[in-house]
């Protein structure tokens, strides 16, 4: 794909670098895909966009200008048992065919355009945690042809995937460390944001469990253990002063989330409730329309 001057400049003119972040949320990802039809229906285009987990897959196929396809890839094969299943866990140690969502779908069946991504000049961070400090780790484009394997690293839960080796590392899901990653997006010289949530604004994130647990089944690795027990901590941190950023706007932001509690399960399967959750990302995307373009100036 040849990228004239508007494309160069991220499409709709803005001020400064306009910073898309993404939260994760396993299948409610389908609403942060709704979401991002819409910025691209409207040709929003951010100058830098990062993501965790099922938000950095969401916003894959925004910076590889593919509308569309973070819907189905959700729900053309949630039925599918290479897709969700108890099989894939007793031969792979994963709930999730990460084979099948990150190689054969992307590869084969809904081809994720390698190209358009590599070529297109918005910076796109996907965030992992990296298992031998329970820290956040950041990888960008370096290698396009690398893509889906930061995904799938970014996407691999605690205790429910294994870990992904990466550039002489070992990672496991962004989410744990870094849930909504506004602080590297400020940090990486964002002056605007536009930030997608998966959890209504009313939510507060409970410990997930009971530590001695978790302990027990991360052994090999106490340092994810550490992180999963502050986590819940550190997400209610990061939204609390996202509330503040919002009413100070000091930096002009958008948060777009969900307006009602979203009850999806974590390995739900039905395809309607996958399309409710889609067109209600792309409702409040809609409703924040005048503020989208204000923010653009």
């Amino acid at each position: 794909m040849e990228w004239n001057e508007q494309q160069r400049s991220g499409g709709k003119k803005t001020a400064g670098k306009l910073g898309l972040v993404l939260e994760g949320g396993g299948l409610r990802g389908v609403y942060t895909a709704g979401v991002l039809d819409v910025l691209m229906k409207r040709e929003i285009w951010a100058d830098y966009v990062i993501g965790v987990s099922a938000g950095a897959c969401s916003g894959a196929s925004y910076v590889s200008r593919q509308p569309g396809r973070g819907y189905r890839v959700y729900a053309d094969y949630i039925r599918d048992p290479r897709y969700l299943s108890l099989k894939n866990y007793w031969k792979t140690g994963s709930f999730f065919g990460m084979d099948f969502i990150f190689g054969e779908i992307p590869d084969h069946l809904d081809p994720f355009d390698y190209k358009t991504y590599g070529c297109n000049p918005c910076e796109f961070v996907v965030g992992l945690t990296d298992v031998d400090t329970g820290l956040p780790a950041y990888f960008g484009k370096e290698d396009p042809s690398d893509a889906c394997t930061l995904l799938r690293a970014s996407s691999s839960m605690p205790v429910f995937s294994p870990p992904v080796e990466y550039r002489g590392g070992c990672y496991l899901d962004g989410g744990t460390s870094d849930p909504i990653p506004v602080e590297k997006a400020l940090a990486d010289g964002c002056d605007r944001l536009i930030v997608v949530l998966t959890r209504d604004r009313s939510y507060w994130k409970k410990s997930d469990g009971i530590p001695g647990a978790y302990r027990l089944l991360l052994r090999k690795y106490p340092a994810v253990a550490k992180a999963l027990d502050r986590r819940a901590g550190v997400y209610n941190r990061q939204r609390g002063k996202l509330w503040q950023m919002e009413r100070e706007q000091k930096i002009p932001l958008v948060i777009i989330a969900p307006d009602s509690p979203i009850t999806l399960g974590r390995f739900e399967k039905d395809p309607e409730k996958l399309l409710e959750l889609y067109h209600m990302g792309r409702r409040d995307a809609e409703n924040k329309g005048e503020e989208l373009m204000a923010l653009l100036g």
